[in-house]
């Protein structure tokens, strides 16, 4: 089956507290979405890439891909939205004759693993969709009116990507009208009806959010830059 990928880097980076979004800053003098791009050209030189970008850091992107090796004739830029939904769904636009699988990846995210993106694509392929998780190793409790209380960790999963749909039925869920529940593309799936499978994600595949993740991921850097 053909393989898609969209990136979504719509974000403006306000928790980072920076003069650009996150995912153009640099770790070890290379952007992040550099080493994301990279990740998924390195796991299928063939992929069809989508970026969705926000309208003002358009003209960042392109100068950010001009300066890497990656060839730009590859990759569709398409504008982002109001919300990662409005993102997304303007992603699946870009791809409304295509048919396979795709995968939705946060560009702040470079460290996913070739691993977990195989995993992704190929549960996808079987089973329809594939969503990426770690099991929880903290303990939690639950807020509520009354304080807190203890709740079971084991019954928790952190969730990351790339989500991987069956193209056409991650479209159609994205014609629902947008809600608050909606805080990743497998709970727009969910809510179209749909069950959502977890695969094994890996631990280096950190959102990069806050200036104190850029430090964790000078550490899982293996290519010197």
């Amino acid at each position: 089956m053909k393989q898609h990928v969209i990136i979504v880097a719509g974000g403006s980076g306000t928790r980072m507290k920076s003069d650009v979004p996150k995912q153009f800053m640099r770790i070890l003098g290379k952007p992040i979405i550099t080493r994301t791009i990279e990740k998924f050209f390195t796991y299928n030189p063939e992929i069809n890439m989508v970026i969705v970008v926000h309208a003002d850091y358009q003209a960042l992107l392109i100068e950010t891909l001009k300066e890497s090796t990656i060839d730009v004739g590859k990759i569709k830029i398409c504008l982002g939205g109001a919300t990662r939904f409005d993102s997304v769904k303007n992603g699946l636009n870009c791809l409304e004759n295509e048919t396979g699988i795709v995968g939705i990846h946060d560009a702040a995210r470079p460290f996913v693993s070739i691993a977990t993106i195989t995993n992704c694509y190929q549960t996808a392929a079987k089973l329809g969709n594939a969503t990426p998780c770690l099991s929880i190793h903290e303990s939690l409790r639950e807020m509520n009116t009354s304080g807190s209380h203890i709740v079971n960790r084991d019954a928790f999963k952190i969730i990351q990507t790339p989500q991987c749909f069956e193209l056409s039925v991650i479209r159609k869920a994205f014609d629902q009208t947008y809600r608050l529940a909606f805080t990743d593309d497998a709970s727009v799936l969910e809510t179209a009806g749909e069950k959502i499978n977890l695969v094994e994600g890996n631990v280096e595949n950190i959102k990069i959010t806050t200036p104190s993740d850029l430090i964790i991921a000078k550490a899982f850097c293996d290519d010197g830059r």
